[in-house]
């Protein structure tokens, strides 16, 4: 069986638990062939960023030339991007080269640790992209932030959030996820939204970490492009991906990471 392309667009980290680091081994732990474009390089590990080099735009989009040009993605992600600036190359690129493409968006805004990870003033320029993406995946902030609206307080503000999110906005999916839920306790409830409709409920347990979890978004989104690849459809491709962070995080090394619990994708898929 050939192996099936896929592409990250996102920043490195360099405790490997987030990042492109994440991405790659969830393409290969899923069984399709991981390639990157890296945007920024970041000093970081599961208790701060210590610092973050971004990417030249211009070098940026000579790494998606240079990709496109000889492996074409079946699939691709975006993670973080840093600045309007490779926001907008990125757009660009894909609206001229790449529409038949999926591509998902992970709308990084904040890692786990609290450091901002888009620069102030590209939140217009990422709610662009993420208009014309195939499947975003917000976390509730992003969600709000996206929207321009409260961050929901119930499942009820919640699902009008996601409702007002994919009508504003009505050509991707929506994969609203629930981890930041305060008003569950047991369980993590996920929603899947277009065009102003619940498409799909996903519920999970939730885990007793004794640490917040680093990297989840970005396994989670990685994940969804290759199941997408793999020519799941977005609701199977939505819960495969939720299912695969889901055992990630059951199979984590508790060891690894003294801030953060570090998903591991390589066991469990």
């Amino acid at each position: 069986m050939p192996l099936l392309p896929v592409l990250t667009i996102a920043g490195s980290d360099s405790s490997g638990g987030a990042g492109i680091q994440a991405d790659l081994k969830a393409f290969t732990a899923i069984g399709t062939y991981g390639m990157s474009v890296v945007t920024a390089l970041t000093a970081q590990n599961t208790y701060r960023v210590e610092g973050i080099h971004p990417v030249p735009a211009e070098f940026v989009e000579a790494q998606l030339q240079a990709v496109f040009a000889d492996i074409r993605p079946k699939a691709a992600k975006t993670g973080m991007l840093f600045s309007e600036n490779i926001i907008q190359v990125v757009r660009q690129f894909w609206q001229k080269n790449a529409k038949d493409i999926p591509l998902i968006v992970d709308p990084v805004l904040v890692a786990t640790s609290g450091a901002r990870l888009l620069s102030p003033g590209a939140e217009e320029a990422l709610r662009q992209l993420a208009a014309e993406a195939y499947l975003v995946t917000p976390n509730l902030p992003e969600a709000a932030l996206l929207a321009e609206m409260d961050v929901p307080q119930s499942e009820k503000e919640f699902i009008a959030l996601g409702e007002a999110l994919s009508r504003r906005y009505p050509q991707p999916y929506w994969l609203l996820k629930g981890g930041h839920a305060s008003w569950e306790k047991h369980t993590v409830t996920s929603f899947l939204m277009k065009e102003g409709r619940l498409f799909q409920r996903f519920v999970q347990p939730r885990l007793n970490l004794p640490r917040p979890p680093h990297g989840t978004g970005c396994t989670l989104a990685s994940a969804i492009a290759a199941y997408t690849a793999r020519g799941y459809s977005a609701v199977e491709a939505a819960q495969q991906g939720l299912d695969f962070v889901h055992r990630s995080l059951v199979k984590a090394d508790l060891a690894l990471g003294g801030a953060a619990v570090v998903p591991n994708p390589i066991t469990c898929d």
